[in-house]
């Protein structure tokens, strides 16, 4: 296969990859890959929360990020009851981490805090997102490798309730402040325990060779906690925390860094007298974007992991620790999906006879990099009516001027789609807002909530004032 910007279709023959196969009926919902309430009316019209695509179309305009309030809840909800319930008899229940990197505002910071949840932040910007929620800084972790000295002040004076310290460097400097503000501030080593995850490279997050962490292997974790340890009171040491990566479908990686993590953590009880109450055990689930993905229900996660814990934990002697996760992507991603007019449709034909449908979109890559970024995989669906036609291998490409501003690679969609008609592209709710730019100077998608019938904007779409604001 020839390399190219523009990826596989440069290859010889090429019929889109081996996953996809031609559906029977091409109205036809994959339901995993959407929110709950998502379906069709008899017109073929999607609709989600009780609300038609076209009416959403009608009232806030194209391309829109639309989540399923409901939906969204549920799952978070799912990760609180279950995991509490699992891990109840092992440790008296386990801490859930919303990732506020996959997506955060305001609102969605409201959710988490109702819902019992807890919630990571990695920049100033998304503490001052929490803080402004109400989030107690209680139920607050901060991750980052190069936190700055405001955001660390900002973090100790609200009173984060953990900060993952992530260098030699932050540690002393945590402390200086920590002394400067009269306060303790807790913190967790972040440690690189030399997992490859099986992953995409820029996902993975607990190989040697990457930016996260302290090393296991070289010693650097255990020198991480010896300097903590003397830089009491001014900072206190909670636990160990690690990170396999992102978009994970299986234990198997959790299984050696937790034996690896809690051999670190029974060597610190033995070293030093202490047994640190806390440990997180990082998480990252992966959710289905297309129907090559097959993710694991919590309730199978948590036990799989709690079982690890309680294996691990025996075999080195210690106590379990309280267990906090972070279910990363999960609760955000499958819950949002994000709505584009078609603007233009062109066939394109390829090297061995086949071809290709270029569908053109009123969005792209401003709003959805992932697949530029990652060479991510999405589907979509013709959402605004039904059709007969035949399905046809089709791309599903942006507006910007790059020839890699490309949202779907492959999917089959009706040979009859035509201008104006409306696509939805499911999983959009991680890391697609949250990855956002203003590429070519293009505003960016407001995000709409719907539920129980009832649809309102939860971050407004920029304008070109917007864009201007900024220059002097």
């Amino acid at each position: 296969m020839r390399a190219h910007e523009a990826g596989a279709l440069h290859a010889d023959g090429y019929r889109g990859p081996t996953w996809l196969q031609k559906p029977a009926d091409v109205n036809a919902l994959h339901p995993s890959l959407w929110a709950t309430s998502v379906g069709r009316s008899r017109d073929g019209v999607l609709s989600v929360g009780g609300v038609s695509v076209t009416d959403l179309a009608t009232q806030f305009g194209t391309p829109a990020y639309v989540v399923d309030e409901a939906d969204f809840r549920a799952r978070a909800a799912e990760f609180v009851q279950t995991y509490n319930e699992i891990f109840e008899d092992l440790c008296g229940g386990a801490d859930v981490y919303y990732a506020g990197k996959a997506f955060l505002c305001t609102e969605i910071a409201r959710w988490i805090r109702d819902d019992g949840l807890f919630l990571d932040v990695c920049s100033g910007g998304e503490l001052a997102v929490a803080i402004r929620a109400g989030m107690p800084g209680s139920r607050i972790g901060m991750h980052g490798n190069n936190k700055s000295l405001a955001e660390l002040e900002a973090a100790v004076d609200y009173g984060v309730g953990r900060i993952i310290v992530d260098s030699f460097e932050e540690i002393d400097r945590l402390a200086a402040v920590a002394a400067r503000l009269g306060r303790t501030a807790s913190v967790l080593v972040r440690v690189t325990v030399g997992v490859e995850a099986h992953t995409h490279e820029f996902i993975a997050t607990a190989h040697e060779d990457q930016k996260f962490g302290f090393s296991l292997a070289s010693g650097a974790a255990a020198e991480a906690v010896r300097r903590i340890l003397a830089h009491a009171p001014q900072l206190r040491l909670l636990g160990l925390h690690s990170h396999i990566g992102s978009q994970i479908f299986d234990t198997s990686g959790y299984e050696v860094s937790a034996r690896r993590i809690l051999r670190l953590h029974a060597e610190i009880a033995r070293e030093h007298g202490i047994e640190m109450p806390e440990l997180d055990l990082g998480g990252g689930f992966g959710i289905a974007y297309t129907s090559e993905h097959d993710p694991l229900p919590p309730k199978s996660l948590a036990a799989e992991m709690a079982d690890i814990v309680d294996r691990e934990c025996r075999a080195n002697g210690v106590g379990i620790p309280r267990i906090s996760i972070e279910p990363g992507r999960a609760i955000a991603g499958p819950s949002t999906f994000t709505l584009y007019q078609v603007g233009t449709v062109k066939q394109v034909r390829l090297d061995g006879g086949a071809s290709r449908s270029y569908v053109s979109v009123d969005g792209g890559m401003s709003d959805n990099v992932r697949t530029a970024l990652y060479d991510a995989d999405f589907s979509c669906t013709l959402a605004g009516r039904a059709s007969n036609a035949t399905p046809v291998l089709t791309r599903v490409v942006g507006k910007h001027c790059e020839s890699g501003d490309i949202v779907v690679k492959d999917e089959f969609l009706p040979a009859d789609i035509v201008a104006g008609d409306l696509l939805a592209v499911p999983g959009t709710g991680a890391y697609c807002r949250a990855l956002s730019s203003q590429y070519n100077h293009t505003p960016r998608p407001p995000v709409v909530a719907v539920r129980d019938g009832k649809a309102r904007v939860i971050v407004r779409r920029e304008t070109v004032e917007d864009l201007l604001a900024l220059d002097v």
